[in-house]
């Protein structure tokens, strides 16, 4: 009798449907999504999130219900959230004695809430696809479209879209020129489906399983690494002409307002911008709010600022500044970017459209209250317009502050290159700098422009349109670069042409696959089943 038992508890094993009688299941999922967290930047531990992005794959497709796999895709983003944003905690250190509590609360909270997402994603799967293969099919279409709804519902939260596991590889990366973050996302889970897909197919068992969840990835990577590779060989580019300086001061966060420290920064970004000879560039940039007062157009600036414009180019810097015409009782403030002449005129602005929750505004502020962990309880208000800016002697330049570059942008605005200004110093030496730096990377690419990105902790770049890195500051040091500013891409780029229009297509294909699988597999009565030993 123990060995008949033991013969089917082997069985059960054997067939994969463990997952399906484990009391574990939903630990499993979390422990998965943990695992796969690891893909991203800095870590880039491929391997593991291809293996937590195939269990979750093989999970959906066993789940029993609808709500099951919910459950699982719930479970799985969870793990994946709460390791991927675990640098979030740092920001909570700069005030600890009024936040440091609250610190993992608000990570698990935001990360419950942003894994509703992937558990919506599952759950369409296997409703679309049943328990068939279909299942299988449809995921890589119904996780884009999450992923998609998750950049866009209330203020939208695009941070490790699953594309960005490839940030190691600028030659994968040239993919999303064709079809965008979310386009590469699909092709990545497709990856980590097929080989389910094949091992159902095929019936294969031991080695040639083990084999096939080791390859497959590794085939998906030997055809877009050539792509890309081919695009990057064949590029041309060339450089505008301007020389910039990128200025990064690496102010403490917990110095950044403080009224005793605020000479002191404005005197380190003054002797950064002028260092070196008379051949300086004549444009120089600071970070996201880098001038350490709040700015007044309507006041004389200060002779150290001014004498910190070159003459004859610009001064372009991070400030903060209150909006013009609200009453003293209801006042709100604007995180903007400046460009000052050498006579202290500010001839062109941007004010900050997306603005962070709880961290520059407080939302449902009649229910909450105050809550946000920039210094003062006045709320930012988002700027009116995102077109691009003209300077100067410069080409037209597409703005983006801080948290603006995480979202994926569509089409064409007649800007010929991109500046990220951002101060990640609220985030310290944790993965955070690298994962934000890595999303700006692909705007670059996306749009087939340049980056300069001024960060004020770092990490600080020169980038070209095809996301590869011309120079670079890392973070936590004090210091310029002075480089020329690339030119755009020559050649026409699709996903500014089409945007995500044969992403849709191809998310209609497969749901549209995934469902006749399905189908077909009830008329048969066939219930495909799962080797994995």
């Amino acid at each position: 009798m123990q060995s008949r038992l033991n013969s089917n508890r082997i069985g059960s094993i054997s067939s994969g449907r463990w997952l399906e009688h484990s009391r574990h299941r939903f630990l499993v999922a979390i422990l998965v999504g943990g695992l796969s967290g690891f893909g991203f930047a800095p870590y880039f531990m491929l391997p593991l999130a291809f293996f937590g992005l195939c269990a979750l794959a093989l999970m959906i497709r066993q789940s029993r219900s609808v709500f099951a796999a919910f459950l699982v895709g719930w479970a799985f983003g969870l793990g994946q959230f709460i390791v991927g944003l675990n640098w979030i905690t740092e920001s909570f250190a700069v005030e600890a004695e009024r936040f440091g509590v609250l610190a993992w609360p608000a990570v698990i909270i935001l990360s419950a809430f942003l894994a509703v997402f992937p558990a919506i994603a599952a759950m369409a799967a296997r409703c679309l696809g049943g328990r068939s293969s279909g299942a299988l099919i449809v995921l890589p279409a119904t996780w884009a479209m999450a992923e998609m709804a998750r950049g866009a519902i209330l203020t939208g939260f695009p941070w490790n879209l699953i594309g960005y596991i490839w940030g190691f590889s600028d030659e994968v990366l040239q993919t999303v020129s064709v079809v965008g973050i979310y386009g590469l996302g699909l092709i990545t889970i497709f990856a980590a489906a097929m080989p389910i897909l094949i091992i159902e197919k095929f019936r294969l068992g031991g080695l040639r399983t083990a084999l096939v969840l080791i390859l497959t990835p590794l085939v998906v990577f030997a055809v877009l690494w050539p792509a890309g590779k081919w695009r990057l060989d064949a590029a041309d580019i060339a450089e505008n002409g301007e020389r910039v300086r990128i200025v990064q001061p690496n102010i403490p966060q917990t110095q950044k307002w403080e009224p005793s420290e605020a000479r002191g920064i404005l005197e380190k970004l003054h002797a950064l911008g002028t260092s070196g000879d008379g051949s300086r560039p004549l444009y120089v940039i600071w970070p996201e709010t880098a001038y350490p007062f709040l700015f007044e157009t309507d006041r004389e600036i200060p002779p150290i600022l001014l004498a910190a414009i070159p003459s004859g180019g610009l001064l372009i810097t991070g400030v903060v500044r209150e909006v013009a015409g609200r009453s003293p009782e209801d006042p709100a403030l604007l995180n903007s970017l400046l460009a000052l002449d050498d006579k202290g005129g500010v001839i062109a602005d941007y004010d900050k459209v997306r603005l962070v929750p709880f961290g520059e505004f407080t939302p449902f502020k009649s229910v909450l209250g105050a809550m946000k962990m920039t210094i003062g309880d006045i709320d930012y208000s988002p700027g009116r317009s995102d077109l691009p800016i003209q300077l100067a002697g410069l080409p037209a330049a597409r703005i983006l502050i801080c948290y603006e570059a995480i979202f994926p942008r569509v089409g064409n605005d007649n800007a010929r290159w991109i500046l990220n200004i951002t101060n990640d110093a609220w985030f310290g030496l944790s993965a955070g700098p690298y994962q934000h730096f890595l999303a700006a990377r692909v705007r670059a690419i996306e749009a087939g422009l340049p980056l300069i990105r001024a960060a004020n902790s770092g990490i600080s770049a020169i980038v070209d349109g095809y996301g590869r890195v011309k120079d670079l500051l890392p973070l936590n040091v004090s210091g310029v670069i002075d480089g020329a500013l690339p030119a755009p891409v020559k050649s026409e780029i699709v996903f500014v042409r089409l945007g995500n229009k044969p992403l849709v297509a191809i998310m209609a294909l497969l749901v549209a696959a995934g469902a006749i699988t399905q189908r077909g597999s009830g008329r048969n009565g066939w219930t495909a089943r799962v080797s994995v030993d």
